[in-house]
């Protein structure tokens, strides 16, 4: 994996993304580890990756760190406070003043007042030398270990390239237990509201370590959905993730439930959707061959997905179906929240155009 997240979702993006390498020092460079977000009033309109709910808040992050809060549904925004000015991907508030964004270099932030500052509580110098303290210390206590012994070697792997690992995702339980996924199938759980972080690399069924693109709850399950049909759920007896086929071999970007139902979407317009815990999975039909990218539930009840070239679909009957909706010719959409202070129809759309409201009758 070689592109930005956002660059894997939309095609036409590519002159945008950037690698994951990091970039050569050269004689006043000055790394955007270290590089606080600059102010500009046309971060609100710059591109834009993630959105989560604060309470009534709305919580917005994008590319060079910018992070916006809106007060209003999505009208008017004010732009955070931000320490770094990598490029964030997601984020995701538990309660309405605490939440975490992360993103490109390692970037993990957290905010204690609904958004508005930001501290860095991990980055990508430390991934590496975290992963192989971890691995080095349980490699040591089962040295017959060979799976073990393959994270050892690539923790060294990761120490040494430095901070280029990309994290892809946060979902937080309450204010003190979390996960970040990432890259390579890297995986961090925190049981005191990231002060401090556990590698859980070796608690997956994902022996090629294939990326890991959204961890979300769904019907009272916890999964994480990556590339190559990569589905996984907790199993909270055992402390892993476990596979759960979905019967497709391509990427999947999102997830999305309500109580009863699971649904997990990604490329080409693909959907599948499970009513027994993750146990099977069945295809939805979309009509669609574009990616679906995002997806939220709306005050009244309906689901809606969102697609890299703006489609818009909606579910009445807990997503057995969706139906494409006829509204004017979108920008591509890379997250989507709905605004509940505002009504039952009122999305917030975030992608390359910056942000903005919509009115779904």
């Amino acid at each position: 994996m070689n592109i930005l997240k956002w660059a894997l979702l939309f095609a036409l993006m590519a002159a945008l993304s950037a690698p994951f390498c990091r970039p050569v020092v050269a004689e006043g460079f000055i790394d955007v580890l270290d590089t606080p977000a600059q102010q500009s009033p046309l971060a609100q309109h710059s591109l834009l990756v993630g959105l989560a709910s604060a309470g009534d808040r709305l919580v917005a992050v994008g590319q060079r760190g910018h992070i916006l809060t809106s007060d209003d549904a999505g009208e008017s925004w004010q732009q955070a406070r931000v320490p770094v000015s990598s490029d964030l991907v997601a984020v995701h508030f538990p309660t309405a003043r605490h939440g975490w964004a992360v993103g490109h270099d390692g970037v993990v932030l957290h905010s204690g007042d609904g958004g508005a500052n930001w501290e860095r509580q991990l980055d990508g110098r430390q991934i590496g030398p975290t992963l192989l303290a971890h691995y080095e210390a349980l490699a040591r206590s089962a040295p017959d270990d060979e799976a073990l012994a393959a994270l050892v070697d690539e923790a060294k792997r990761m120490t040494e390239e430095g901070a280029d690992k990309p994290f892809l995702d946060v979902w937080f339980e309450n204010e003190r237990v979390g996960y970040i996924v990432g890259a390579f199938n890297l995986l961090f759980r925190t049981e005191d509201g990231g002060r401090s972080w556990t590698p859980w690399m070796e608690r997956t069924d994902n022996p090629s370590a294939l990326n890991l693109y959204a961890i979300r709850p769904a019907d009272g399950e916890l999964y994480i959905a990556g590339e190559q049909g990569l589905l996984l759920r907790l199993d909270r007896a055992t402390g892993r993730f476990e596979s759960r086929p979905a019967a497709y071999d391509g990427s999947f970007f999102g997830i999305l439930g309500k109580p009863g139902v699971a649904l997990v979407f990604g490329l080409r317009g693909n959907v599948f959707r499970s009513v027994d815990g993750g146990a099977s999975w069945n295809p939805v039909e979309t009509g669609l061959p574009v990616s679906i990218t995002t997806g939220t539930a709306l005050a009244d009840g309906r689901l809606a997905l969102l697609s890299q070239a703006g489609h818009l679909l909606l579910s009445r009957d807990d997503g057995a179906s969706f139906q494409l909706q006829p509204q004017p010719a979108l920008a591509p959409v890379a997250a989507a929240q709905a605004a509940q202070a505002a009504g039952p129809g009122q999305l917030v759309l975030v992608g390359v155009r910056g942000a903005r409201p919509l009115r779904v009758p």
